[in-house]
């Protein structure tokens, strides 16, 4: 018989991966329609320079962070570091699909290698982010 405490811990353990998954579903969803919606329904904010580039940074840093923890939770006998790698692969070629999908789908908008930059460089700062708080992490623990 399984004692109630190691019921109650794969539970949690379930329902974290549950939202995981769905929280990084989600992202995946709204940064889709957010970057395919044509660009005259989006507020222009021109005071700030390459605000544009920002919101790109911080979409892909959110969506590598998400998808690294769903395929963390996932593939707990998966290395952390293919973990960060798929993430990082599957934030990569999300940011080009979106931008070849609002060149050939929307009239509004075009594809731009330096949008493609500034996603690589918010999945890049994720994966940093992620290898400092592991390293961290293990060297706490010696």
């Amino acid at each position: 018989m399984i004692p109630y405490y190691q019921v109650k811990d794969i539970k949690n353990l379930l329902e974290r991966k549950e939202l995981f998954f769905f929280a990084a579903l989600f992202w995946t969803g709204l940064v889709s329609s957010l970057c395919l919606i044509q660009s005259g329904n989006i507020p222009s904010v021109d005071a700030i320079p390459y605000v544009d580039k920002m919101v790109h940074v911080f979409f892909h840093f959110v969506f590598t962070s998400l998808w690294f923890l769903c395929f963390r939770m996932q593939m707990k006998s998966v290395a952390v570091l293919k973990s960060l790698l798929f993430s990082f692969l599957f934030s990569f070629c999300f940011g080009i699909t979106i931008e070849i999908l609002q060149d050939i789908f929307t009239a509004t908008r075009k594809a731009d290698v330096y949008d493609v930059m500034a996603n690589v460089i918010g999945a890049f700062l994720a994966v940093f982010t992620f290898l400092r708080f592991y390293s961290i992490r293990s060297l706490r623990s010696v």
